[in-house]
């Protein structure tokens, strides 16, 4: 995993190296995403109970998150180009209407697997104060979200290598 950030507070990328081909990378990524994202407060809105996070394929499709009665919109997918691209708006739980931020997973073949790498900018576009900013600005916040997504990417790279370990 490696997380890089600019210096411009409006966004961060990490990569991961997964061990299957890049069709098979953005399969495991779409349809097996509440398998791979880790849970908790951390990364899932429902906290600490068990919600269900889940990608309604192709454009326009919707990436959710499920817990007791109530489903939560995450996001709008932008771009659906299986083993080569996803793309998708993201909003936190606490964005107001019409905040929102872009999330680019690139899958490219390197080798003998997959470079999954993703790109979330978009965040000068939230006030300076904005709770999703943590009490960081630029460069550090950069560096938050490029570690946040790397631990995520973490998480998909652990549940490939067990489900491809038979």
């Amino acid at each position: 995993m490696t997380p890089s950030s600019r210096t411009s507070g409006d966004g961060a990328k990490a990569s991961v190296f997964v061990s299957v081909a890049p069709a098979e990378a953005f399969a495991i990524f779409t349809d097996e995403i509440d398998l791979w994202w880790r849970t908790g407060p951390r990364f899932r809105i429902a906290g600490k109970q068990r919600g269900r996070l889940a990608f309604e394929s192709g454009v326009g499709g919707r990436l959710f998150e499920t817990f007791g009665t109530r489903t939560f919109d995450v996001g709008r997918v932008t771009a659906w180009e299986p083993g080569a691209r996803l793309a998708f708006e993201w909003r936190g739980v606490n964005f107001e209407p019409g905040q929102v931020t872009f999330v680019e997973v690139e899958f490219r073949g390197l080798g003998d697997g997959t470079m999954v790498s993703v790109t979330h900018r978009g965040w000068l576009g939230l006030p300076p104060d904005h709770p999703a900013r943590h009490g960081h600005a630029a460069a550090a916040f950069d560096r938050m979200i490029g570690m946040w997504w790397g631990e995520l990417l973490t998480g998909l790279r652990e549940h490939v290598a067990a489900a491809t370990a038979g």
